[in-house]
């Protein structure tokens, strides 16, 4: 035992060697004199800054510099030390490799690689690939001290404030005034679209990591907590419920998408310093964050060996998506396109038409403003593959539940709201994600493959014409036999060639599919006979592989990992005794019967490390990721290489 209350020339203390925030290469740390170790951690008196400790005991000072250089260099990593100084000796008690956040992980690592003491992959192997997270969304900022309200799953980093709202008209509305809005739903829907959209985040009552709400929050870059099964939403009432407080429309909140935690009020946020650079509000010679994140993502790039893409449904998105370094987009919903404005008007006359000419003559009105949109996409990715599914969603997900929307589409298409009740329950399923939706859609109604076809050959010949080298890969989605794909593919090529003819522009495309169902990944042997490329859907194949629901299973999924009977939540790290089994033979098979059949995945796990490291070791060519994921993938398959 050595003691440190022993009297004035006696203290203990804890250092880093290096600043455990920032990476910045100082001693940094706290120290009491006259006192024993417990009383630093616990509060009870408040500690000095360690350079105090010069002063006070100089000569154990001199001797902890001299120490913590040579453990330094000796781990070849930031240190954490603690110590004792017993009547003026020096008595170093513990050293372990030192926590630190990821700004701090970044630059540590870089900074070691300079001073000679790690090779560039060791310093990749060093910052967790989670974390970069942290280095790209806004922040609370650290000054705040706020009481948490709840806490949900934290379905996409980042913090936001803003306003209560219950609706998604609503939000769209106070957003168009200039309001800073959170929209709160139970759950959130497709027609939930335009008001996830407008606002700044996302809070749900129910719904897991890949839900509707979390999914397309990540795409956009926004702040999102789902699942938060504590608070009751009241939407009549236009309130939600946490125990007895009461958070009526109108009042502040605030969210942390990195922890799920919901708080009171109007939390100041600041941006981070890497989205401020991009932002072009801060240069780089006064970001050292971004300087150090932007080297070893580069050192990263030069030793993987996985492509990584980005999901993205806008033009937008797809520019974000190039900025963090995304060579491609893996899948871009075109439904997310039907949202927008007027257009769901149009695509609602489209479901309820009575006939194909009905039909037709609401797809022609879409026509344009997908083209317009697949322009501005193949653009932003100059260069670089482009793979656009075909309508997949349920055809009732688009169609209003009652209402005044309900009344506007009846009148627009000049029946009675009765009718139009009788039509839109007729479209309604009982099991709508087994049901008709993806390929089959296009199967039951060619004129919408048709025109998807279309927009995307006409958006690519106009952009071909200015220069812009266009890369098209046209998915069908949710195919289960190959004779579903084939006759969606014959659709494809037959489109692809009449643009041909009445552009004068011929543009070289790949015809795939998205591989989300057990069948269509035990016979793909077949289906890569006709397919130039497999996409793994990892949402939906963990779905139908596990028979859960993504929506509902968030209910229970914590308390299956918390006991072990899962290992992860299934949704967020791949399954890989299961779904990753199917991923493998399927990709083994597929390449058995079309040599360099190009395959990769565009579920949510693409930008999760651990699954990311799985689709390196079963030979996979890339992976796709929401935009802000783009740089967790890059880091992720460089550390699957190996050190």
């Amino acid at each position: 035992m050595v003691f440190g209350n022993l009297g004035e020339d006696s203290g203990t203390g804890v250092a880093f060697t290096r600043d455990p925030s920032t990476g910045e290469k100082i001693f940094y740390g706290e120290f009491l004199v006259n006192a024993q170790g417990e009383d630093v951690v616990a509060g009870i008196r408040t500690p000095q800054p360690i350079t105090e400790m010069a002063n006070r005991l100089p000569e154990a000072y001199g001797d902890l510099l001299r120490t913590q250089s040579l453990l330094e260099r000796h781990f070849r990593d930031m240190q954490d030390l603690e110590f004792t100084v017993e009547r003026g000796k020096l008595y170093l008690l513990q050293t372990r490799i030192g926590k630190r956040t990821a700004a701090a992980a970044v630059r540590i690592a870089r900074d070691l690689v300079n001073e000679g003491l790690i090779s560039r992959p060791e310093a990749i192997q060093r910052v967790p690939a989670s974390q970069l997270d942290q280095l790209l969304h806004p922040i609370i900022d650290p000054s705040a001290k706020p009481d948490v309200l709840c806490v949900g799953l934290p379905a996409s980093p980042g913090a936001a404030s803003g306003i209560a709202v219950f609706d998604a008209d609503e939000a769209e509305f106070k957003a168009a005034r200039g309001e800073s809005v959170i929209l709160v739903r139970d759950e959130t829907t497709p027609e939930d679209f335009h008001g996830i959209v407008a606002a700044r985040a996302v809070l749900t009552a129910r719904g897991g990591m890949t839900s509707h709400a979390a999914v397309v929050a990540r795409g956009m870059g926004k702040c999102a907590v789902v699942g938060c099964g504590a608070i009751r939403v009241d939407a009549t009432h236009r309130r939600f419920l946490v125990g007895e407080t009461e958070v009526h429309e109108g009042e502040w909140i605030t969210l942390d998408g990195g922890t799920g935690e919901v708080f009171l009020g109007d939390l100041p946020t600041m941006p981070s310093e890497v989205m401020q650079v991009n932002a072009g509000t801060l240069s780089q010679d006064d970001a050292p964050v971004y300087r150090g994140f932007a080297e070893l993502l580069g050192w990263a790039d030069a030793r993987r060996r996985l492509k990584v893409r980005a999901n993205a449904d806008a033009p937008h998105d797809a520019r974000v998506a190039r900025g963090f370094g995304a060579e491609g987009i893996g899948l871009c919903r075109t439904e997310h396109m039907f949202f927008d404005g007027d257009r769901i008007h149009s695509m609602r006359e489209m479901i309820v038409a009575h006939d194909e000419g009905g039909r037709r003559r609401a797809l022609a009105k879409l026509l344009p403003m997908q083209r317009a949109d697949f322009e501005g996409i193949f653009e932003a990715m100059d260069g670089y593959p482009v793979t656009i599914r075909l309508l997949d969603p349920p055809l009732h997900e688009f169609l209003p539940h009652g209402g005044e929307e309900a009344k506007l589409l009846a009148r627009r298409v000049g029946v009675t709201r009765r009718e139009m009740g009788r039509i839109v329950e007729a479209l309604r399923e009982s099991n709508p994600m087994l049901g008709h939706r993806g390929c089959r859609l296009g199967v039951t109604y060619p004129e919408i493959t048709e025109m998807q076809a279309r927009a995307i050959f006409e958006a690519a010949s106009a952009m071909a014409k200015r220069g812009v080298i266009v890369l098209p890969e046209v998915m069908i989605p949710l195919v289960s036999t190959v004779k579903e794909f084939t006759n969606q593919r014959a659709i494809v090529d037959r489109m692809a060639a009449q643009v041909a003819k009445e552009t004068g522009t011929s543009v070289k495309y790949l015809v795939g599919t998205m591989i989300e169902l057990p069948r269509a990944a035990l016979t793909a042997r077949q289906i890569a006979g006709e397919a130039e490329f497999f996409s793994f859907g990892t949402n939906d194949l963990t779905q139908t592989t596990l028979g859960l629901s993504r929506d509902d299973a968030g209910r229970f999924l914590p308390l299956y990992v918390e006991r072990g009977i899962y290992r992860d939540d299934p949704f967020q790290v791949l399954d890989v005794e299961g779904v990753g089994r199917l991923i493998q033979m399927a990709t083994s098979d597929g390449r058995a019967a079309r040599a360099g059949l190009k395959v990769g995945i565009c579920g949510e796990h693409g930008g999760e490390p651990r699954s990311v490291a799985f689709c390196h070791t079963t030979g996979l060519d890339y992976v796709s990721c929401s935009p802000f994921r783009v740089p967790i993938a890059r880091l992720a398959a460089a550390q699957a290489v190996g050190a």
